[in-house]
């Protein structure tokens, strides 16, 4: 489908083109754009008539006129002079309905590629290890993903990106409280349990001064990458991301474990 402004501009540019047949090139060159755009008081408003009559030296409404004068827009539009020379434009009911008939037939729907296909990412959804998605993660995560889909298929290369929080302070905390519970790596837990425990935690970290400074050692040892740490570490991530992969599939959004990129890949 063609954009409807740019037929009635492809319709009017002749015109305005042979109006200003004689002024100098570069002159002709700058005001034989007819400038159509989208308006409030009609479907579209073509303003190139005052730039045009300004350069020859006339009155903008009688450059319009003449405009509408050679009749290029018969069958597209009902075009009306409003103001001090702008072409208000009505398009044709039988117009639209060709259009829209042409984008019910074509199987893009009469969207484009891009021109100029260029790499976009996109950064969504954005959760975090150990604790479980809510009202808020929707937003980012339904919107990003009708971006990639817009992008994508318009023809733009699309890196998607999952920015989730699982590095820092708070995993040493909920590391060493798992400890303290007893956990190994391979314990069974499920992202709930992690988010109780890592409330847990918290509270236990304002109550208990050699808890703090345990969690403290034990973000040393994540960071200098200790097995069992990184173990125990490792398996909160794969639950986690096991709980955004189901509600993924849920919303039916296309975020892989490929497109994960935590903070943790800074460290």
């Amino acid at each position: 489908m063609t954009d409807p402004l740019a037929t009635v501009a492809s319709r009017l540019a002749p015109v305005f083109a042979h109006l200003a047949g004689e002024l100098d090139a570069e002159v002709r060159a700058a005001v034989a754009d007819p400038v159509v755009r989208p308006s409030n008081r009609a479907d579209a408003q073509v303003n190139g008539a005052l730039p045009l009559a300004k350069a020859l030296g006339a009155n903008p409404r009688d450059i319009a006129q003449k405009v509408l004068d050679k009749r290029p827009l018969v069958g597209i539009a009902e075009a009306e002079i409003a103001g001090p020379g702008f072409i208000n434009i009505t398009f044709a009911d039988d117009f639209i309905g060709a259009e829209l008939s042409a984008v019910v037939d074509d199987d893009r729907l009469g969207v484009h590629r891009a021109e100029r296909p260029e790499i976009v990412v996109i950064d969504y959804s954005g959760t975090n290890v150990a604790k479980e998605m809510h009202v808020g993660h929707l937003p980012s995560t339904v919107i990003g993903d009708s971006l990639v889909r817009i992008h994508t298929f318009v023809g733009h290369k699309v890196i998607r990106e999952n920015h989730i929080g699982d590095w820092g302070r708070q995993y040493g905390m909920l590391i060493e409280h798992l400890v303290d519970l007893g956990a190994e790596p391979g314990t069974h837990l499920s992202v709930g349990d992690l988010d109780a425990f890592y409330k847990e935690a918290n509270v236990k970290l304002e109550q208990d001064p050699e808890f703090l400074e345990r969690s403290r050692r034990r973000v040393v040892l994540l960071q200098s990458g200790d097995p069992e740490t990184t173990a125990l570490w490792t398996s909160l991530v794969d639950v986690s991301t096991e709980h955004f992969n189901r509600v993924y599939d849920l919303l039916g959004v296309l975020l892989t474990d490929d497109d994960l990129a935590g903070e943790s890949r800074y460290q």
